[in-house]
């Protein structure tokens, strides 16, 4: 049997992350993926033979990247302040590549379940509430569950992100402007965090 092309199946996949994750179209078929890539649907699954097996392995490399991403911020040696920072901006960036990840990533995990979820990274998040704990006990933070706190800064960057269309319809916001709030957000999310 011939060796598959590995070139060929990145192509597909990085096709699919472009259709999934940056034009936000989550229902795309198999066949439309196979044409952005340029390739037939055979040659789509002759490496993955369902679209549900392409958007596994897409899903779970996205989660994986950025759980990596989010981790090696988690255990920067920086000071906390800084190291929240850190993640906001690569969350942000994630998020500006690829805008509907998010929103595909909720569907997926409502649809399929949480197996999906099961190679994130713990530990990085473990020690991580740690230094949130810490902070508390410092009063640089508003004493609660650390589970909130993270809760709090994950739901202030990824809500205004899922709900970014409506938003620009209903405030007449251009995709610019949008960013540009976006932008603004990063402090306010520190301020908002943050005692004075």
């Amino acid at each position: 049997m011939p060796s598959k092309d590995t070139g060929t199946e990145q192509l597909i996949k990085e096709t699919a992350k472009r259709i999934l994750f940056a034009e936000g179209r989550l229902h795309a078929t198999t066949q439309d993926i196979a044409d952005a890539a340029g390739v037939n649907r055979a040659a789509l699954h002759y490496y993955f033979r369902s679209r549900d097996q392409l958007i596994d392995t897409v899903f779970q490399e996205a989660m994986q990247a950025l759980s990596q991403r989010l981790a090696t911020a988690m255990k920067s040696p920086q000071p906390f302040r800084e190291k929240i920072q850190e993640l906001i901006e690569v969350f942000l960036i994630d998020m500006g590549t690829y805008p509907y990840q998010e929103t595909f990533m909720v569907t997926q995990l409502n649809t399929v379940g949480h197996q999906l979820i099961e190679h994130i990274q713990i530990d990085p998040v473990k020690s991580f509430m740690a230094e949130i704990e810490q902070e508390m006990v410092n009063g640089t933070l508003e004493p609660m569950n650390p589970i909130h706190f993270l809760m709090n800064l994950f739901s202030l960057l990824s809500y205004p992100l899922i709900m970014a269309p409506l938003y620009g319809q209903f405030f007449g916001l251009s995709e610019s402007a949008f960013k540009e709030l976006m932008n603004e957000r990063k402090g306010l999310i520190i301020r908002v965090l943050f005692k004075s």
